[in-house]
């Protein structure tokens, strides 16, 4: 079907503006750590500071505190849900969105692992792993060798994935808390959370669009399947349409948009700010040109390594390295181009203040420049 040449349309820096501003990027929000994890459907989560460096990146006064108690008190917590990766979510958002992805790329996942689990019934290994983790959180380690006794021949990676793929689990703390370590410890995310299991069914497909859109949109079809790890979302959007604003990009594809959702703009100003690596702004469109310019595309990986960005004019601009060491906090800006004289200054001022947030009180830190 051809899209409707009269859609309005979309400049890319709309786009961008529009998105930073659902993502908390044009201004310090005032909202709470829960509200704030709630509003964006997640953070990304495969490492444990990340999520503090995505909200410092976007309230008003952040304190990294403030989500380890969160997760402390079992308000929020770490598990695998959308596209099959490691999420802090709220405790209704970390069950009722994994039940919700799980037909996605849970699934997909768990089939990369079939050969390796032959001959073992699956629903069984749901019960066995199920009731071993209840008793306590157990390590990854102890889960594989837990099953393994189960099933000798299999694979005993497959049947660790197999778990983690077929019962939501959380990692319980104190991994994830902001100062303290910990190895991954499992158990399931409604005994965890302290949710009715029988009652804790997957989120509504419509309302998860909607969420969407509210903190990513304007967005395609095609955009909300990358973010989720689902397909054949279509139908939901078709079923929204006549409650949603329509438009174009420059490239032709058709967004959908919620009628009162922010827009500002494309001239409104979008300071510098410095994202932790797999931010979700950078992994949550099929196209990511509204932040990623077409010339940078590969510059925020190595391998399998993502690297940690920053933002100038609302668009990726260069990569930050840090360096926490006992005597000193190093931060290393690399940008792809040189900065103006006046966005370097916004750029240092906005490093300052990270640090400020995130490093230790008593270490001294340093802002360094280099060439990428």
């Amino acid at each position: 079907m051809a899209l409707d040449a009269k859609l309005p349309l979309l400049s890319t820096r709309a786009l961008n503006r529009a998105t930073l501003d659902r993502q908390l990027l044009l201004r310090p929000a005032a909202l709470g750590a829960e509200e704030a994890v709630h509003h964006l459907v997640g953070l990304q989560a495969q490492n444990t500071k990340p999520p503090y460096y995505a909200l410092a990146a976007r309230l008003d006064g952040f304190r990294p505190e403030e989500l380890s108690g969160l997760m402390e008190s079992r308000r929020v917590g770490r598990i695998v849900s959308l596209r099959s990766t490691i999420h802090t979510h709220t405790a209704a958002d970390a069950v009722a969105l994994r039940r919700l992805v799980q037909d996605g790329a849970i699934d997909r996942e768990l089939k990369m692992f079939r050969k390796g689990l032959g001959g073992v019934d699956l629903d069984r290994l749901t019960e066995l792993a199920a009731a071993y983790v209840r008793e306590k959180p157990r390590t990854n380690k102890e889960l594989r060798e837990h099953l393994s006794a189960r099933w000798p021949d299999a694979d005993p990676q497959s049947l660790g994935t197999a778990a983690r793929c077929l019962l939501p689990m959380v990692q319980a703390t104190p991994r994830g808390l902001w100062g303290r370590s910990g190895q991954v410890a499992l158990t399931t995310a409604t005994d965890w959370f302290g949710l009715d299991a029988d009652a804790s069914g997957p989120a509504a497909i419509d309302d998860t669009v909607l969420r969407y859109l509210r903190a990513f949109g304007p967005a395609s079809v095609k955009d909300m399947q990358t973010w989720c790890g689902l397909t054949r979302l279509r139908p939901a959007f078709e079923r929204l349409r006549p409650g949603l604003l329509v438009f174009r990009d420059e490239n032709g594809t058709e967004l959908f948009d919620l009628p009162d959702a922010p827009r500002p703009d494309a001239g409104t100003p979008a300071p510098p700010r410095l994202l932790p690596e797999y931010d979700n702004l950078l992994l949550s469109h099929a196209d990511r040109t509204r932040v990623v310019p077409a010339e940078y595309r590969n510059r925020t990986w190595t391998g399998n390594q993502p690297h940690r960005v920053f933002l100038l004019d609302g668009f990726l601009a260069g990569l930050w390295y840090l360096e926490e060491g006992k005597e000193r906090t190093v931060v290393t800006i690399e940008p792809f181009a040189p900065p103006t004289r006046a966005q370097r200054a916004a750029l240092t001022a906005e490093a300052e203040r990270t640090l400020r947030l995130l490093a230790p009180a008593n270490v001294p830190y340093e802002i360094r420049y280099a060439t990428a």
